[in-house]
C-alpha cells in the first residue's frame, strides 16, 4: 500500500464578521483534512483594503495534511468556506467575510496555485502575516529568500503596524 505523504501547509485564517465565533469554526473544520499542529495567538488589525470596514481578527495554523496544495485549496478551503458562509463578491474582493484561509507557504515549495503564487509573496510585506507564522514556527526558512520567519517578523514594529494582540479570543491545537 502507498502512504500519501504527509505535507505542511502553512494557512492564515482571517475574519471581520462574527470574528471571534468563525475562527474557532475554521480551525475545528481544518481537523477534518489533518492533524493541527499549531495555532497562532489571535491578532487584530485595520483592513488595509476597506478602512470602513470592522477590524479583522487573523490566526495562523501549521496543518500536517496528506492533502496535496490543490486538494487542500479545491477541496478543504472552499469547503469550509462555503460552510462558514462565505460569499465572495468579484465587484469587491476586500469585503467583509466571515472566514478567509489562504495558504502562505506548502512544505518549502515554490508554485502558483490558481491565481495565488505560493509562497505568499505578502508574507515579506505585512506584519500580520510574518509575526503569526513566526509564532508557529520561528525557525522555518522562507523558501525564496531563506530568511527565518522570526527575522522576517522582527522587522515590523507592532505599535506602527497596528496589530494588537488579542489574548481574550483562544484557539485551541487539539
Amino acid at each position: 500500500m502507498n502512504a500519501r505523504p504527509v505535507n505542511l501547509a502553512w494557512l492564515m485564517l482571517g475574519s471581520n464578521i462574527d470574528p471571534e465565533r468563525n475562527l474557532a469554526l475554521a480551525v475545528e473544520s481544518l481537523r477534518r483534512y489533518g492533524r493541527i499542529d499549531r495555532v497562532s495567538r489571535v491578532w487584530q488589525t485595520r483592513p488595509t483594503e476597506c478602512p470602513e470596514q470592522p477590524d479583522i481578527l487573523n490566526a495562523a495554523v501549521l496543518l500536517k495534511t496528506h492533502l496535496s496544495a490543490d486538494e487542500l485549496h479545491g477541496k478543504a478551503i472552499k469547503a469550509i468556506e462555503r460552510q462558514q458562509g462565505r460569499q465572495r463578491d468579484p465587484a469587491n474582493r476586500h469585503a467583509p467575510r466571515t472566514i478567509d484561509i489562504d495558504i502562505v507557504f506548502f512544505n518549502c515549495s515554490t508554485f502558483i496555485l490558481g491565481r495565488r503564487e505560493i509562497p505568499d509573496p505578502d508574507t515579506l510585506r505585512h506584519a500580520w502575516l510574518a509575526v503569526l507564522l513566526a509564532e508557529l514556527d520561528p525557525d522555518f526558512r522562507h523558501p525564496t529568500n531563506g530568511l527565518t520567519l522570526a527575522a522576517i517578523a522582527s522587522q515590523f514594529d507592532l505599535h506602527e503596524s497596528g496589530l494588537k494582540r488579542r489574548d481574550d479570543v483562544q484557539l485551541s491545537v487539539g
